[in-house]
């Protein structure tokens, strides 16, 4: 019942292209194109088309994952969506949607929602639910990720923000697959962090219909960009403290019920962040540059970087049979997550 590996992936990416370029005329002077190449890593990134809709991103990444595995549809028989809450209609449940669109019937499915760490969240989940229940022997875990609609390019205080992008993607978990084994996972979460960032408008707290006439037709004009940093000096002072501590504990956690240790590293999954953040981090686990993949062509697609990652690091030879791959995101709330998987046959 422990032996849960990954059958494969799927991959969505929408064909329109944002550059460094338009980011910082976006900006309105705020930044040059040098500097968010250099500074925030970004060359270029995805963004949706007009059909790229969050669920439907998903849908497609799944039907890639189902194509290049082989594996019926109805042999599914857990969906767990990990896709965002910006999507086609609110209150619709991603899960079932893909589940019926892509003809898994016999499934059931589950919304999972952790920001930026949902996949690796939803990689613990899965693993725990398959070693629980013996109905459960292959499970999807599928989203689409387009936060970027609801960044308001002039506020400085989201830079850290104009990486966000747009993707689908797709992951397959199956009982007694021999190969690419899911092992250990540790997540954190931090409350103190739950309210310093998120959509100012159109919930409960601030509906849409309740703003001024001004803010009304900035909406109507350009979207509702109001995903914005409520506490800026707190987070700031907050997350330099706790971050990169919080991130390596779930590492050593993760390794350890792994039985490992961060020599034994070969590959580091990490979703997207500044260039200099990056280089940090594998400094500090003692990594090469070419252990990892840096995205700065795709930029920030959430939890969907775990899958790009994956499709990079395979793609380029650096993910090899027999590698010990360390999986890691973060995300606001605020969350730190690690998973570990040996990539290739357990043999």
């Amino acid at each position: 019942m422990n032996d849960i590996g990954i059958l494969g992936y799927g991959l969505y990416l929408p064909a329109q292209r944002m550059s460094a370029a338009e980011i910082a005329d976006e900006t309105r002077g705020r930044w040059s194109a040098a500097a968010v190449r250099e500074k925030l890593g970004i060359v270029s990134k995805r963004i949706p088309g007009t059909d790229d809709g969050t669920q439907e991103m998903g849908a497609r990444a799944a039907l890639d994952a189902l194509a290049r595995t082989g594996l019926d549809p109805m042999d599914i028989d857990l969906v767990l969506c990990m896709g965002e809450e910006w999507k086609e209609y609110p209150l619709t449940t991603s899960a079932i949607h893909i589940q019926e669109r892509i003809g898994a019937r016999r499934a059931w499915g589950i919304d999972l929602q952790q920001r930026c760490n949902t996949t690796v969240a939803a990689i613990k989940i899965a693993k725990d639910m398959m070693t629980a229940d013996p109905d459960i022997a292959t499970t999807l875990i599928v989203g689409g990720y387009r936060n970027g609609d609801l960044i308001d390019y002039t506020d400085p205080d989201v830079s850290f923000m104009y990486d966000l992008a747009a993707a689908g993607g797709a992951l397959i978990l199956r009982r007694g697959l021999g190969r690419n084994a899911v092992l250990g996972s540790h997540i954190i979460t931090d409350g103190s962090f739950s309210r310093d960032t998120g959509v100012r408008y159109g919930g409960i707290a601030q509906p849409i219909e309740t703003l001024p006439e001004d803010q009304l037709r900035e909406l109507r004009a350009h979207g509702n960009r109001s995903l914005c940093v409520f506490d800026a000096e707190h987070m700031k002072a907050g997350l330099n403290a706790v971050s990169m501590p919080n991130w390596l504990s779930c590492i050593d956690r993760a390794l350890a019920k792994s039985g490992a240790t961060r020599a034994d590293i070969d590959f580091l999954n990490v979703l997207h962040f500044k260039r200099s953040m990056h280089a940090g981090l594998l400094e500090t686990l003692g990594l090469e540059a070419r252990q990892s993949v840096y995205l700065e062509d795709y930029g920030h697609a959430g939890q969907v970087d775990f899958v790009i990652s994956l499709h990079e690091g395979l793609r380029q030879g650096r993910l090899k049979d027999g590698d010990l791959m360390v999986a890691i995101a973060a995300g606001i709330g605020y969350v730190w997550g690690a998973t570990v998987v040996r990539w290739g046959s357990s043999g």
